[in-house]
């Protein structure tokens, strides 16, 4: 059943989308707008967690904390502040809260803490409900069937396992493609399905801290450590722990998770002790980690730890078909969301879905839908409400005279010879050279791979 959480918020509109987001990972929480109002509800609510904001009418975040441990010593509580309110994250420390986030609030962290708090807590409970799995994977084109039978593949093996040191996995794909859908997918399918699912976005957190966040610290490893803090790597024993933009971790804690993915041990920051950790490693990046590891920014043994097993995922352009079927999917999702049951594509909007070339990728074209259907006055989406933009493949200049354009014979408007083309003569020109292809076409070596072995070249 969803884990209980209560939320003291009295910004209406923050307080509504963190409700809205957590409840898509099985959390069911409930608002109160005041301290006041909290008291009265806790009672009947028992909640495993409360997120408690400081600034609040009547009751300030502090007081009701208080009030909170007087009446309730087992639940977690965030306490929620301002930035630069270091004062009172302190003060909330030593009146009993289990952490503090620090706003403008960032929604994946947030889950990220409570996923920390809850784990033994959820772990007990039974889980009716995946928040992800290779059902979540939606796509019938050739590149997504592939795509769904490797993670597959790579599934079964790691049943097949002798031990449990499962193998790292290295998801590679341009922004927006869903790595993070195949990371849950490969956890949520697997053998740890029962245990933490941790993510982390290197690139959302600052350097200086990524490391403490990881690792965790002893109280006194560095001026602002009042407490002990286990850090992600621990929270996710058991499960795993998902790396999102891998390639924007630094040197110094490349090396540490180099020895964590060698040794399976982590040590805190501060102490003098090693810690066992049976924890399975996916990292993402939309970076090319070859010419990083060339420019000396990404450590070459950490590379090769990490690609044990390479998932490369398809752009959407390259996904024939797909486009349509995520954007009926999409539809129907916002479309009960916002209340909205009659809205319908017209034909020349499914058509337009389907000839842009979405360099966001399904992260664009999911935004775009809920955009469209926030914003339709009537019952159907036409082409012009997608407001399409036209991207840098799609405006290949037209032929000047009639003349030119008989000259193209339909041989040269096939969209998979004329790419075919350019894949050879980049090879040939780099006397097959693929880093230096890739260079020549624009692209990043993992995509040029992907398209070489769609081609088999």
């Amino acid at each position: 059943m969803p884990c209980p959480v209560l939320l003291v918020e009295d910004e209406a509109t923050l307080a509504k989308n963190i409700r809205a987001y957590l409840q898509r990972f099985d959390y069911n929480v409930h608002v109160c707008a005041s301290g006041e109002a909290a008291l009265r509800e806790l009672p009947s609510l028992a909640p495993a967690a409360v997120l408690l904001d400081y600034n609040l009418p009547g009751l300030n975040g502090l007081q009701l904390l208080d009030r909170i441990r007087a009446r309730d010593r087992n639940a977690k509580v965030v306490m929620v502040t301002g930035f630069g309110s270091e004062r009172v994250a302190v003060d909330a420390m030593k009146s009993g809260a289990d952490d503090y986030l620090t706003k403008p609030l960032e929604l994946g962290k947030l889950r990220e803490t409570l996923d920390r708090l809850l784990k033994d807590v959820r772990a007990a409970e039974p889980q009716p409900a995946r928040p992800g799995g290779l059902d979540r994977l939606i796509g019938e084109s050739t590149t997504m069937q592939a795509l769904k039978t490797r993670i597959r593949q790579v599934i079964s093996a790691e049943k097949q396992l002798a031990d449990s040191d499962a193998p790292a996995v290295l998801i590679t794909g341009e922004t927006g493609t869903g790595k993070e859908l195949v990371a849950r997918a490969m956890h949520f399918d697997g053998e740890r399905s029962a245990q933490p699912f941790i993510e982390v976005n290197c690139s959302g957190i600052p350097s200086n801290l990524l490391e403490a966040e990881l690792f965790g610290f002893e109280r006194g490893a560095f001026t602002d450590a009042k407490e002990q803090k286990p850090g992600l790597i621990e929270a996710a024993d058991g499960g795993t722990l998902f790396l999102d933009e891998v390639g924007e971790i630094e040197p110094s804690a490349q090396a540490k998770l180099l020895k964590l993915l060698e040794d399976k041990q982590v040590r805190r920051l501060g102490s003098v002790r090693e810690r066992k950790v049976n924890v399975r490693i996916i990292a993402a990046t939309n970076r090319d980690l070859e010419q990083l590891v060339r420019e000396g920014r990404f450590r070459a043994d950490l590379y090769f730890r990490l690609r044990i097993i390479q998932i490369g995922l398809p752009a959407l352009r390259e996904r024939d078909g797909d486009a349509a079927l995520l954007a009926a999917h999409f539809l129907e999702v916002h479309r009960t969301r916002y209340g909205r049951p009659d809205l319908q594509f017209s034909s020349a909007a499914m058509q337009a879905l389907q000839q842009y070339d979405w360099p966001g990728n399904v992260r664009e074209l999911r935004n775009l839908i809920e955009q469209s259907v926030v914003m339709a006055t009537g019952h159907t989406i036409d082409a012009v409400d997608l407001a399409l933009g036209t991207t840098e493949a799609q405006s290949v200049a037209q032929p000047a005279t009639q003349e030119e354009a008989h000259a193209l014979a339909p041989a040269a408007l096939n969209l998979h010879r004329v790419e075919r083309d350019l894949l050879v003569a980049a090879l040939e020109r780099s006397h097959g050279n693929v880093s230096r292809a890739a260079r020549l076409l624009g692209i990043s070596r993992d995509t040029l791979r992907y398209r070489i072995e769609k081609y088999r070249l």
